[in-house]
């Protein structure tokens, strides 16, 4: 091994210590004691996955486990007290998410029931709504579907092709989807469960098309189980994971639904057919509407990041008694996190998983505030839905890299289904596309940074502008030509360690990650600043080729968002040693994407060379600082063996190492170990001469 692994780094970082359970009750956050409960119940046998279940069994598992879920009261808690609730809104997100350790079909199945549909009606719906059909909503009496996706649309729900048309002369909305791309597709408890749906449609009331609305429909009869006239469907059949889910379609031919079902919060039409709303603008009333619905995504940032730890947490401890090669010893091969490469694949994404869970716990907070009425503001609802499109899309996208990354860490054992990994991956490959596709979700978060880039400037005076435009042009030319490059260089001295230093400092990290969004954002600002004076296909094409630079800023943003958010938990930490482990775990996740965005800096003037040729050898010395503690790190996470449910997480590993090693010491120490052909030739060569 090298000296950055078994030197002075190492040693160094091994004066420091973990406070494990003091750390652990940080990641707990706000609402620890419902994580807490939740981890107790989604440790039980009952709602645990069973592998190599058919997908007809694994539903009726699911369903079953559901009705467990209700007589274990651990799907009320966002719903009124009034109704047997508790109006814990991010409690509730924070217990549903932890779920996914006992099975990811349980999770989303009872997302799509009390998450989507109860939410729907509850958020949606006003109070007569409410108190008709959320309590046999709570207590499955009414299993039922969220109908928003069509086949022909997916992430664009505006565009959706089912209508809702009333009829003033029988009070009822008559629903249809006229044609085949307009079926209700990937729709959760469609196939077999669902009686009802909360149906998504285009509202047409005297010939105006008033957007997209939700209504209450019944589906099946319940002792029957059969379609009701006017509604059909068909069964997705088996997917690629949470085959537990019956997803399936719907369609309308005519249904008829009474007219009070509309859930009318935001907007209703009387007998005679008039529309009325208490929002006026059609395009604000749409994401209004959709903005309630966002705990989705909430859900799913953290589920990601649970999913996350849990594989972190079997592919360290498996590395840490794994043995493999003769590195530097002849007679003891060594432990695989010792290996610097093994590190590599392995403590990034450690130190991800932690941004991304205190990113989480910042998302958590701003969501109970809003839903709760705390900080209900549009402002605050904005910000809520661009915050879970940022961290949803990059949590789950990390959540199948580290899965990946950990399945071939652990080499054939990986790839073995009872330890897991294989099948978290193919159950959360899903995450990255629902409840919003993230490349759409990252797309809206760009648009949203344009916006307020825009109205930074919107109502300056030129004085202004013209200072703005000075320090643009400043800044164009001290990066285009060099010249920041040059003054990093002068400062740095040609200085190795003073360049780590620049790199290492908080404040420094913090520049070159929020420069680069800010950068980012102007550019494609300048870019698209007279698209919209242009005409709608020429607006559409400048936008068009724009469009990869918009996701990536919204990506960056993300980025430092998640950066910023382990910043701030570092903030909340009070005892030395942990600290200073963490503060060189955010220093590793912010380095890396300093070092996955390498050629940005340089190619922008961001950075100078000398300074870019020494971020991989810091992220290497972190890396060796932090080996000694990778067990205290995932250790914090909290989950045990009844939720990893992985064999080589369990010591058995060590132990087989242990009898390997035992025996060879044996052999050894009793002379009876057959001598290796290579000592032999080299005894041979030794008496020939």
């Amino acid at each position: 091994m090298t000296d950055l692994i078994t030197g002075s780094s190492q040693a160094k970082a091994a004066d420091s210590a973990v406070d494990v359970a003091a750390l652990g009750e940080l990641l707990l956050g706000k609402w620890a004691q419902t994580r807490r409960q939740a981890r107790a119940l989604a440790a039980l046998p009952e709602v645990h996955k069973i592998e190599g279940l058919t997908h007809t069994e694994h539903r009726q598992r699911a369903f079953e486990q559901l009705k467990f879920l209700v007589q274990n009261k651990a799907v009320h808690r966002a719903f009124p007290t009034r109704m047997g609730g508790s109006d814990d809104h991010g409690g509730n997100v924070a217990g549903f998410q932890e779920l996914v350790t006992a099975d990811p079909s349980l999770q989303i199945k009872a997302g799509v029931q009390w998450g989507l549909f109860g939410s729907a009606v509850l958020h949606l719906g006003n109070e007569e709504h409410q108190n008709k059909w959320l309590p046999g909503i709570m207590n499955l009496d009414i299993p039922g579907c969220f109908a928003m996706t069509e086949i022909g649309h997916g992430s664009d729900v505006a565009s959706i092709a089912t209508t809702a048309t009333f009829d003033p002369a029988t009070d009822e909305f008559v629903i249809n989807t006229p044609f085949r791309a307009a079926w209700k597709e990937y729709i959760g408890n469609a196939a077999v469960d669902g009686l009802a749906a909360v149906v998504f449609a285009q509202l047409i009331t005297k010939s105006v098309n008033h957007g997209v609305h939700a209504f209450y429909v019944e589906l099946r009869d319940p002792e029957t189980k059969e379609f009701l006239a006017g509604v059909g469907g068909q069964d997705d059949g088996i997917k690629g994971g949470l085959n537990g889910i019956d997803n399936g379609q719907l369609h309308f031919s005519g249904l008829r639904i009474p007219r009070t079902n509309l859930l009318n919060r935001y907007g209703d039409v009387a007998a005679d057919g008039s529309y009325s709303s208490p929002i006026a603008s059609p395009g604000r009333r749409f994401f209004t509407m959709l903005g309630t619905l966002v705990q989705g995504r909430v859900s799913l940032d953290g589920a990601a990041v649970a999913a996350s730890k849990v594989a972190l947490k079997i592919a360290v401890q498996y590395a840490t008694e794994r043995r493999q090669f003769n590195a530097a010893s002849d007679t003891e091969e060594e432990v695989l996190l010792d290996y610097q490469r093994h590190q590599r694949r392995l403590l990034p994404r450690l130190a991800t998983t932690y941004a991304a869970s205190f990113a989480h716990e910042q998302l958590l907070e701003k969501f109970d505030g809003v839903f709760s009425g705390t900080n209900d503001t549009d402002a605050d609802r904005q910000d809520l839905e661009t915050l879970a499109a940022a961290l949803k899309s990059m949590s789950t996208w990390h959540a199948l890299d580290t899965l990946q990354e950990c399945r071939e860490a652990c080499g054939g054992a990986g790839f073995m289904i009872e330890n897991r990994f294989a099948s978290l991956r193919a159950d959360l490959d899903i995450y990255t596309t629902f409840e919003g596709d993230n490349t759409v979700l990252l797309q809206l978060v760009a648009k949203r940074l344009l916006s307020d880039y825009a109205r930074e400037f919107r109502n300056v005076d030129f004085g202004v502008l013209a200072r703005y435009a000075f320090s643009q042009a400043a800044d164009l030319t001290l990066n285009k030509t060099g010249l920041r490059q040059v003054a990093q260089f002068v400062a740095d001295s040609g200085s190795v360690q003073k360049s780590v230093l620049a790199l290492r400092d908080e404040d420094g990290q913090r520049a070159l990650l929020t420069e680069r969004v800010q950068t980012m954002v102007a550019e494609v600002a300048g870019a698209l600043k007279d698209a919209a004076k242009l005409p709608q296909p020429s607006a559409a094409g400048v936008f068009n080729r724009h469009q990869n630079e918009l996701i990536e800023a919204a990506r960056a943003h993300a980025e430092l968002l998640q950066w910023e958010a382990f910043t701030e938990g570092l903030s909340r930490v009070e005892d030395a040693g942990t600290k200073e482990v963490l503060t060189w775990l955010r220093d590793l996740f912010g380095l890396s994407l300093i070092e996955k965005h390498l050629s940005w800096y340089l190619m922008n003037g961001r950075i100078s060379m000398q300074r870019a040729r020494t971020v991989g050898g810091y992220i290497n010395r972190l890396l060796a600082k932090l080996r000694p503690h990778a067990l205290d790190l995932v250790d914090a996470f909290g989950y045990g063996p009844e939720h990893l449910r992985a064999p080589i997480a369990t010591g058995i590993e060590k132990s087989r190492q242990d009898e390997a090693a035992d025996y060879f010491r044996h052999q050894r120490a009793s002379g009876t170990a057959p001598m290796d052909e290579k000592v032999l030739l080299l005894k041979q060569k030794a008496a020939a001469k």
